[in-house]
């Protein structure tokens, strides 16, 4: 049988004066060429997020996706996939970093920052609703951004209920619902001013049931009342109004009690019904 190799090379160090000429023979070959591959990943992408961290952010892109090309099979891919997502979001291109989060987190579901793109994707959502003095009251845009942002901040809280982010992700939600409330109302009122009473009634309803604790109950539960009112439904609208003074209180409290008082006594079943808390509902949509 010939010898190995490696058999070879170990006996000729031996045969070199007991190793005093020096040997740089390495048996494990296949282990020191990955411990290379992943230490030159790293220190890749240590470069590429010395440049993130200083903002140059065109440089830092380049060598994020110098570091995918080199190193697509070390977890640093992985990790210039995300740092890319970011940059589009420190830069304010929300779409760009939505896609990004998005497929980072299709591609890697298992990956420990799924959480971290989960939530990034929904502030993104959330800080692309935009406010500007350009374009209309929130209210009347249209809301599809605005829902898609609920959606995904609604599931993240699901999904991690212990979150570091939950505080920041509860209150993203808090406006956003706000804001989803608010269009009910707009085009409530919009139906409202043309003597469309049930379509009013369908969008309060509708508001009411899928944007709990928005806030914004008293102010949608008022509109239902006046409502009633003007379609000739006196005890429905004293029992909303009830409803209004006894369980919120508040500025809308001080409508609906006003309401109440013009409305004058109720008669016995209207007033047993308004004291039980029963305040019918309209159809929904």
């Amino acid at each position: 049988m010939r010898p190995s190799a490696a058999v070879l090379a170990l006996a000729g160090c031996l045969a070199a004066l007991g190793g005093l000429a020096g040997c740089d023979f390495e048996l494990n070959t296949g282990r020191t060429a990955t411990l290379t591959y992943t230490e030159d990943a790293r220190a890749a992408y240590n470069e590429a997020m010395t440049a993130y961290r200083a903002k140059e952010w065109e440089d830092a892109r380049a060598l994020f996706t110098e570091v995918k090309r080199r190193f697509a099979y070390s977890r640093y891919a992985r990790l210039a996939d995300l740092r890319i997502a970011d940059l589009d979001f420190e830069q304010g291109r929300y779409t760009e970093a939505i896609s990004e989060y998005r497929a980072f987190i299709q591609e890697h579901r298992t990956d420990r920052n799924v959480e971290y793109a989960k939530y990034r994707m929904a502030k993104a959502l959330y800080l692309d609703i935009d406010d500007t003095v350009f374009l209309p009251p929130a209210e009347e845009r249209d809301q599809a951004i605005t829902i898609e942002a609920a959606k995904e901040l609604r599931t993240f809280l699901r999904q991690f209920p212990r979150s570091r982010y939950r505080e920041d992700v509860a209150f993203m939600l808090e406006v956003v619902t706000g804001r989803l409330v608010r269009h009910e109302l707009y085009v409530a009122r919009y139906y409202l001013k043309r003597d469309a009473f049930d379509a009013v009634l369908a969008r309060i309803d509708y508001a009411l049931k899928n944007f709990p604790s928005s806030g914004l109950d008293p102010e949608a539960l008022v509109l239902k009342g006046e409502t009633l009112l003007k379609m000739k439904k006196p005890d429905e609208a004293r029992a909303v109004f009830t409803s209004v003074v006894r369980d919120w209180g508040g500025p809308f409290a001080v409508v609906a009690q006003k309401f109440l008082d013009e409305l004058g006594p109720a008669r016995p079943a209207a007033a047993a019904r308004a004291a039980s808390g029963v305040a019918p509902s309209g159809p929904h949509p």
